[in-house]
């Protein structure tokens, strides 16, 4: 990570807000995240996001168009078009209050839902590139791979990883019909602008693209599966979902068919990732992590149960 990235890009936030609002109060700059695969900084009513290194300019300028013409959906940006910093792509984007990860039962589902509905129903641009949401699971699956594959809680990770359709494992087209996809759908990627009574938005186009609609309630869908999201929250998702005519499930009856696979994915995915960092930091798995593997685990009996494959009967 370039160590002058930083307050270069606090730079850039703090010139964005100025050029939204002259008169702009100037507070402190604020560091928002700041990862290796992001660093995000927030001046006043401004936010400056350096992406990934290696991210595609031409496929993120493509991906911002699209959040620009579903202004009611995904968060517009600032500027058409990235900017370049320390060899990373930079946009800008306005201030959005997050949910709040500490009054769960205020978590808006149902927006959440609705949101995800109008995203999949929009026109899909013919230029916009694929979901990247397979490829993001098939990278935390391989880091954990390479980086502790004899850790004891690897295998039934990487079993159940192994059991899936290639599409699911970024290694073949996804399934027909393609859709409008967020990509990297979760709670996070809510915001609203701080003005009493605004509308939910989307945020973070990285993965944003054509694929299998249903990826987008995968992760909820796990959650569920796994015991880690309340089942009144999940209903009223997937109601408001249906309801605002998504097409990822079918409007009624049992949505598993569909979610299974997707389901999975994001089971093995958000497993890899927490064996790999519990590795890395050479401590025990915590209890939510455990409930991850055992699920893993129990991924891996039903389908070998089921010769025909992953089916419907997702491991609760």
């Amino acid at each position: 990570m370039t160590e002058d990235l930083l307050p270069a890009l606090t730079a850039r936030a703090t010139e964005a807000a100025h050029a939204r609002d002259p008169a702009c109060s100037c507070a402190a700059a604020a560091t928002l995240a700041h990862r290796d695969d992001a660093t995000v900084v927030r001046h006043a009513a401004a936010v400056a996001k350096a992406h990934a290194p290696g991210t595609d300019p031409a496929e993120l300028t493509l991906r911002l168009a699209v959040a620009a013409r579903l202004p009611g959906v995904l968060l517009p940006p600032l500027a058409p078009a990235p900017a370049a910093l320390h060899g990373r792509p930079v946009t800008y984007w306005p201030y959005g209050m997050p949910v709040d990860p500490d009054d769960p039962d205020a978590a808006p589902w149902e927006e959440a839902g609705v949101l995800l509905a109008r995203l999949h129903r929009a026109p899909l641009p013919e230029t916009v590139p694929s979901m990247r949401g397979p490829e993001k699971a098939a990278r935390a699956v391989a880091l954990l791979h390479h980086t502790a594959p004899r850790h004891p809680a690897a295998g039934p990770v990487l079993d159940a990883w192994a059991d899936l359709p290639p599409w699911a494992r970024g290694e073949a087209p996804a399934p027909e019909p393609t859709r409008l996809c967020h990509g990297d759908f979760h709670l996070g990627q809510l915001i609203r602008d701080p003005a009493p009574g605004s509308p939910w938005l989307l945020i973070d186009v990285d993965d944003l693209g054509a694929g299998p609609p249903v990826w987008d309630l995968a992760r909820p869908a796990a959650w569920y599966a796994v015991g880690m999201l309340d089942p009144d929250a999940w209903h009223r998702f997937l109601t408001a979902y249906r309801a605002a005519g998504g097409p990822a499930v079918p409007p009624d009856g049992d949505p598993w068919a569909e979610l299974d696979v997707p389901a999975r994915a994001l089971t093995a995915q958000t497993a890899a990732r927490a064996v790999t960092k519990a590795a890395a930091a050479g401590r025990p798995l915590d209890e939510v992590e455990e409930w991850l593997v055992d699920a893993c685990a129990r991924m891996r009996s039903v389908t070998a149960a089921a010769p025909g494959g992953p089916g419907r009967d997702f491991p609760t």
